[in-house]
């Protein structure tokens, strides 16, 4: 299969699922490699970049999504009567880098770290789609444990965990709690960073 031709089915495949698509179902369904389909998205990426289109491709472990360019989200909110998504509070972000940088964890663990009750923040940050129960832990009681998502990882503009800036290794202390700060601002710095694909949630203000 050409190159193009294998661009312009990976496009129409990500125009109609609107959703994540794995690269290994891409390749199957076309029957190349997960090189080829790889290496077509990033031309792809590269392309809609270069001409300033109105979509972007992103990679997103191993998916691929079509999105719509950040600097026309304007736009897209007036045309079609969204609100800007709030931001996360400092709260919210605190306890998403701890999920970030040590999931699977349990919530008993996130507060370990920060010293408060996190339950509310967690639920926040599950309705928000940026973490996700994943199981329980095989210990009495069997709590749940939590992790990240594809949303979190495109709301800040990484294509995996690997990206996550470098952390020093901190223990479940207060001494913990004030060396994920750093962490906590880079993640702050990358925030916005969400592609818009006109799903917006009907609300305003900072997340608690």
């Amino acid at each position: 299969m050409e190159s193009n031709e294998i661009e312009n089915v990976i496009e129409s495949i990500l125009f109609v699922s609107g959703e994540p698509v794995a690269v290994v179902r891409i390749a199957a369904v076309m029957g190349v490699s997960d090189f080829d389909v790889i290496a077509a998205a990033n031309r792809m990426r590269d392309k809609y970049s270069f001409e300033r289109r109105g979509i972007r491709l992103v990679i997103i472990d191993d998916s691929l999504q079509l999105c719509s360019s950040p600097e026309f989200a304007d736009y897209i909110r007036l045309a079609l009567e969204t609100r800007k998504p709030p931001q996360l509070s400092q709260p919210a972000l605190e306890v998403l880098s701890i999920i970030a940088y040590f999931q699977p964890v349990t919530r008993a663990y996130i507060e370990q770290i920060r010293g408060v009750d996190s339950s509310y923040t967690v639920g926040l940050l599950l309705d928000r789609g940026f973490v996700e129960s994943c199981g329980r832990l095989a210990v009495p009681g069997r709590p749940i444990i939590y992790r990240t998502t594809p949303v979190f990882l495109r709301t800040f503009g990484l294509e995996s965990l690997r990206e996550l800036p470098e952390l020093p290794e901190i223990a479940a202390s207060e001494e913990g709690r004030e060396g994920i700060q750093n962490a906590i601002e880079q993640l702050r710095n990358r925030e916005g960073r969400e592609e818009e694909s006109g799903k917006r949630e009907e609300e305003s203000g900072d997340i608690v």
